[in-house]
């Protein structure tokens, strides 16, 4: 069954609204525009319920089938926010509002699900109901978690829930997913070495914290390369690195490191946490200063269920011919959050030889919406064959 003609009759509106998506974005969970746009299109679609203000400024949406004999409940989330990135397409739909932009397809994500909505609103060829979900902040703001948290599972009784994402490199259309974990766990840290600063002509009357720093960042890296298990990932990456001092002639009194760490078990998590306060404590009290080390937990390890994989694996292949085995992720998706209270999975459909996410010239690729929706609407029918 390849991408459903419906879809490729819809193409040209769901790009009409993609681009205006595109050309208004909204970061975190100020989706105002964005969230309108939906909820009032779920409404023209003749949805059978509509809220908004889930998880802040979320939207769902309720599609109920033809008829109802199992009381199956499927939950379907596309992500709405941008990033704070200056835009570099020179597209003429390219952002209106500055230093905002789409950089990762969620404008995407969000019309091939309206798409979707629209397909399924219209034939109700399935027998249960179906939730459309539409979160905002997933860059960073943890929306999916305030959604769940909102009581949104419960709500609405959703037993299983898929996600999907645009993947550049990937052949447009083609689909990639893999069981088990998947997207890693995001955390970052944070830490404050204090030393004894002074005249830059008389270390030995200092506690030089820029020396002290720097040997710190070099034995956070052998967390990975001496304490992990060869076959267990983890990337400790520290990103800033600031002295108090800015002269020349001056031993800094402090010094602050930031940075991520990145891991794909929660055993692995806990232990990157506990090494990172123990070197860093370890390694100030050796050259007489002190650490303040603050851990934050972003997003979970992201784990697709085997079962739900599996079928949502046979649904692309049906409509794309082929999936294959997706690599592992570093990067973190805070749909993990819903993974977390439902099984479900979450699969990449290919976005063709484009920039990468999360970089000023990266745009969606329209020619990529037939077959996103037409995996949505699939899911939908072939988990919950109309009766």
């Amino acid at each position: 069954m390849p991408v459903k003609n419906r879809f490729a009759e819809l193409q040209d509106e769901i790009t009409v609204w993609r681009r205006d998506l595109h050309e208004n974005p909204e970061i975190l969970f100020e989706t105002h525009r964005t969230s309108a746009v939906v909820a009032d299109k779920l409404k023209e679609f003749g949805c059978d319920e509509v809220v908004t203000g889930i998880g802040r400024t979320g939207v769902v949406g309720v599609i109920k089938g033809k008829s109802d004999s199992k009381g199956k409940v499927i939950g379907l989330r596309a992500d709405m926010d941008a990033l704070p990135i200056l835009e570099a397409t020179g597209l003429n739909y390219a952002s209106k509002t500055p230093g905002a932009m789409h950089a990762c397809g969620h404008d995407g994500h969000t019309a091939m699900l309206l798409g979707a909505a629209k397909y399924l609103s219209e034939t109700r060829n399935f027998d249960g109901t179906v939730v459309v979900i539409f979160q905002p902040a997933e860059e960073g703001g943890g929306g999916g978690r305030e959604m769940c948290e909102d009581g949104m599972m419960d709500r609405w009784n959703i037993q299983e829930v898929y996600g999907m994402h645009n993947w550049p490199g990937q052949p447009v259309g083609k689909f990639a997913i893999r069981p088990g974990s998947f997207f890693a766990a995001t955390d970052q840290f944070d830490i404050t070495f204090e030393g004894r600063g002074g005249h830059a002509a008389k270390p030995h009357e200092t506690v030089d914290t820029t020396v002290l720093a720097a040997q710190a960042v070099l034995a956070l890296q052998t967390i990975s390369s001496r304490n992990a298990d060869p076959i267990d990932q983890v990337v400790v990456s520290v990103t800033s690195f600031e002295t108090s001092s800015k002269a020349f002639n001056v031993i800094p009194q402090t010094v602050q490191i930031k940075g991520t760490v990145r891991t794909m078990s929660k055993d692995m998590r806990d232990l990157a946490e506990k090494r990172i306060n123990e070197i860093c404590n370890g390694v100030a009290a050796t050259f007489g200063g002190t650490a303040d080390v603050t851990y934050i937990r972003g997003y979970p390890v992201m784990v697709n269920s085997d079962d739900q994989t599996e079928f949502a694996a046979d649904v692309a292949r049906s409509v794309s011919g082929d999936c294959d085995e997706a690599p592992l992720v570093m990067g973190g998706e805070d749909f993990a959050f819903m993974l977390e209270e439902r099984p479900g999975a979450y699969i990449l459909v290919g976005n063709g030889d484009t920039a990468m996410v999360h970089h000023p010239e990266y745009n969606f690729n329209d020619e990529a919406i037939p077959a996103g929706c037409s995996w949505w609407a699939e899911i939908v029918e072939q988990r919950m064959p109309a009766a």
